[in-house]
């Protein structure tokens, strides 16, 4: 605790870009929790719909994550520089990638939505409800994919206030359309319709915001052209960034597969457990953007000192903080489990799961930071081939021999999780210590 006291200005600049980035994350979160809690008032089936495809949408995403770590990259490091023309430069660019790359992913998923659902191995009673929110969700992927871009835009130029506010003035719309279409009986249709109409509300805020940002960035409606020098940077960085990402989402639908073979039960209570879940990594998540724009900037500014201890600061609160989320998570499971589920069995499940991810939180700070951190600096290979050897080596292989082969079920699933945080943790943190990342040029 010396050590933070010691360091209390450098703790503000950290706070002031993580706090609003920790606020969005939980909207953004509870967003998601909103779709859970009303589909299921349909039934089990619905939960498990928005489940399978929130999947499936994750493999997509990252494409758009690629685009977006290295528009945030180059953004950041040239921010710093106090070259703002190439700053706007940059975020033109990313616009228009994240454009062509967001129809192309629609296109694919309007013409073979079926064949894509059908891979995850759902039942037809699943389907049936998957099908029309993974249409309307899915097919205007270009939506989401424009909001993840624009916001790590503004992100990188030390405005995370504004994706904030826009996430939060979706979150509201989308609670109200979900209240009003469920209750004009449109079913999983209506939750689907409030989800990108939401979304929808989250890009108009962004680009309105960049047409009139204070850092000095400026964003021009006319005169778009192609740059190819500033687009092959950004898929220079962000490619490695993108792989790492579907690298893990593939996993994750291989090792979603499993849990559908464990049974139906097993399949709700991962969902339940992992939305649950999904609240312990708000913390990180948001000192992990304060961490990649704080050390692009200050090795902007030729600060790799400040750059580290920023990085350090940001594991050490992060930590607190997962510590204790995770007491919360260890002592209250039982209430947690029950405000998704009345089922005993299922209840009973989500409760071993989280009491077993409680005990982990430090090394999920570790992973987040520490990914967070080379990959702002531009090193965005290292954290790929973690996440290879974690995701298929340890969740799949480990997890299929604990979870199906050994019988352990669910838990056998979540005992890979953590062993793969824990080994992966380890690794980052040894790569950012030995301070290649330190020498890279972007």
């Amino acid at each position: 605790m010396s050590y933070l006291r010691k360091n209390k200005n450098n703790i503000a600049s950290i706070c002031i870009l993580a706090i609003p980035v920790v606020i969005e994350n939980i909207l953004q979160t509870f967003l998601g929790t909103v779709d859970t809690y009303f589909a299921g008032k349909i039934n089990d089936s619905a939960i498990a719909a928005i489940g399978v495809t929130n999947l499936i949408v994750n493999v997509f995403i990252t494409f758009f994550t690629a685009i977006s770590i290295g528009t945030s990259a180059i953004v950041a490091r040239n921010f710093g520089k106090k070259d703002i023309d190439k700053v706007n430069s940059v975020i033109k660019q990313s616009i228009i990638l994240g454009a062509i790359i967001g129809l192309i992913v629609g296109l694919i998923n309007f013409i073979f939505y079926k064949q894509i659902l059908m891979i995850s191995g759902v039942s037809d009673k699943v389907l049936s409800y998957a099908t029309p929110y993974y249409i309307i969700v899915v097919v205007p992927s270009v939506i989401l994919s424009l909001a993840l871009i624009l916001s790590s835009c503004l992100r990188a130029t030390k405005d995370t206030k504004t994706p904030m506010i826009a996430t939060g003035i979706a979150n509201i719309l989308n609670i109200i359309l979900n209240f009003i279409f469920i209750n004009i009986g449109m079913g999983i249709v209506g939750i689907a319709l409030a989800t990108t109409v939401s979304r929808i509300m989250n890009v108009v805020i962004l680009i309105v915001k960049l047409k009139k940002n204070k850092n000095g960035v400026n964003l021009q409606l006319k005169k778009w052209s192609i740059e190819k020098e500033t687009i092959k940077s950004i898929v220079k960085i962000g490619i490695p960034a993108g792989i790492e990402k579907l690298i893990m989402r593939l996993g994750q639908i291989v090792y979603n597969g499993m849990i559908i073979s464990i049974g139906i039960s097993a399949y709700v209570a991962h969902n339940v457990a992992g939305n649950i879940e999904s609240y312990s990594y708000i913390p990180a998540m948001g000192f992990g953007v304060a961490t990649t724009t704080l050390i692009g900037i200050t090795l902007g500014e030729n600060n790799v000192k400040r750059s580290n201890e920023m990085v350090f600061l940001s594991y050490s609160i992060t930590t607190i903080l997962m510590v204790s989320i995770g007491i919360i998570f260890f002592i209250f499971a039982p209430q947690l489990a029950s405000i998704f589920t009345n089922t005993k069995e299922v209840q009973e499940m989500v409760i071993k799961v989280l009491r077993l991810i409680a005990l982990f939180q430090p090394f999920v700070a570790i992973t987040q930071i520490f990914t967070s951190a080379l990959q702002g600096a531009g090193d965005t290979k290292f954290p790929m081939y973690s996440t290879l050897i974690g995701i298929w080596g340890i969740r799949v292989g480990i997890g299929y021999l604990f979870g199906v082969l050994l019988g352990f079920g669910l838990i056998g699933v979540w005992m890979a999780y953590v062993i793969d945080i824990t080994i992966r943790g380890i690794l980052l943190l040894k790569r950012f210590l030995n301070g290649k990342w330190k020498k890279i040029v972007i």
